[in-house]
């Protein structure tokens, strides 16, 4: 009989180890000059109308498409491009947070966004469109700055619970996209929704980064020097690839989904023929999936990471047959809407608190961590919206059940070894 070896601190079995920062413990208000419950509402806030820019387009496409007098198939690529800008933005400033005043990076960040936000309003063209989604899909980072925060200032026993009250609010404004996207756009036209999210994230933007801790960090090196350790901080940490690996395969199957819903509910024929705002409606029951966050989150303080993700890719793996046999019948894709929003969410807490746990750079290990899942969710958009075309909405689910087994499948061979 071998004896047991106690697994690191933030080991993938285990619950999340201390955070390993040298940032000054305890929570944030008295800094930010706001109690402390009052300022992780006002980031939960500004996490969601800025995770929510990420998504504008995707419930506009049928509307898009007509005013550019093509078909929502054929500019389903803009929501692809969404998601690699913001990868591509995770990769230049994510790391910054733990080298630059954030105040300063967030306001800045901020109003790139609503500029570019703004020039996507008044597009002449599908080019021109995804050129400004682009920009500010790579600008919209500010969750991703705010997140390590949270997690760098809150008790070790109440980290995850911390962490997922941010989460709920990015994944509120992710569903919450679909819904007041759907329906703003049928009433008053889809640039009216580009201008309405420039003007939110202005106004949230700026007000998180005035409510933000005072920091004096003297910049050494290279602006970009957290962008080179990456590869190093990955290499380090198995337990950060896991979570990387796993996070991306959920991450795809839900994107393959929920960015071709809108193909599925407005089309005619093999769709339900349903309006841009009847569809946006549909998002209603991603929004009641959210709820799991602030549960998901003491399970994960409980239990342990390893659990709530095994978990969580079982319930993903129920909602995929339940979205196949949702083509025809309209009670399985509502049910499969709230499986996969729930399993995501779930997935998400849970791999993304043991990535901040797991090094000493939280704010690089989370840009790796963050990267890896849109990018899992860049490629499944864009294998969903060819699949679509060539096979319809089964093929779209074939594409989810793809980046599942994948996820887990690779993580898991890793574990083994």
């Amino acid at each position: 009989m071998t004896s047991a070896t106690p697994s690191p601190p933030g080991a993938l079995t285990d619950r999340p180890g201390p955070l390993r920062s040298t940032a000054r413990p305890g929570p944030p208000g008295p800094d930010a000059g706001l109690p402390p419950r009052l300022f992780l509402v006002l980031i939960a806030v500004c996490t969601a109308v800025t995770a929510a820019n990420i998504y504008v387009a995707a419930p506009l496409l049928p509307l898009i498409a007509k005013d550019f007098g093509s078909t929502p198939s054929a500019v389903a690529w803009i929501a692809s491009v969404a998601q690699f800008g913001y990868a591509a933005g995770l990769l230049f400033f994510a790391p910054l947070g733990d080298r630059v005043n954030r105040r300063r990076l967030v306001a800045a960040l901020s109003l790139a966004t609503t500029g570019a936000l703004a020039l996507g309003a008044a597009a002449s063209g599908t080019t021109a469109l995804a050129a400004a989604v682009l920009v500010a899909s790579a600008a919209t980072v500010v969750p991703q700055l705010l997140v390590p925060l949270v997690a760098e200032r809150a008790p070790a026993h109440r980290r995850a619970s911390h962490v997922a009250a941010v989460i709920a609010g990015l994944f509120t404004g992710i569903v919450a996209a679909r819904v007041a996207g759907g329906l703003a756009g049928q009433a008053f036209g889809w640039r009216a929704v580009f201008l309405g999210a420039a003007a939110l994230t202005a106004v949230l933007g700026l007000a998180s980064a005035a409510a933000l801790p005072k920091e004096n960090r003297r910049r050494t090196g290279p602006l970009f020097a957290g962008l080179a350790q990456l590869p190093r901080v990955v290499r380090a940490s198995p337990e950060l690839r896991r979570a990387c690996i796993r996070q991306g395969g959920m991450y795809g199957a839900w994107s393959a989904l929920w960015t071709s819903l809108a193909l599925l509910l407005t089309g005619d024929g093999d769709g339900y023929g349903m309006t841009t705002g009847a569809a946006g409606l549909f998002g209603l029951f991603g929004l009641a999936a959210s709820l799991v966050a602030p549960v998901a989150g003491g399970l994960v303080d409980r239990f342990g990471a390893a659990k709530v993700v095994a978990s969580a890719y079982g319930l993903a793996a129920v909602s995929v047959p339940l979205f196949w046999l949702g083509g025809e019948r309209l009670w399985a894709l509502c049910a499969a809407a709230v499986a996969v929003h729930a399993a995501l969410v779930a997935s998400h807490i849970a791999n993304q608190t043991l990535a901040l746990t797991t090094t000493s750079t939280p704010a690089v290990a989370n840009t790796a961590y963050v990267v890896a899942g849109f990018t899992g969710g860049a490629l499944a958009s864009a294998l969903a919206g060819a699949a679509f075309t060539h096979w319809g909405w089964v093929g779209v689910c074939a594409v989810a059940a793809g980046c599942l087994a994948v996820g887990w499948g690779a993580s898991s061979l890793r574990i083994r070894r």
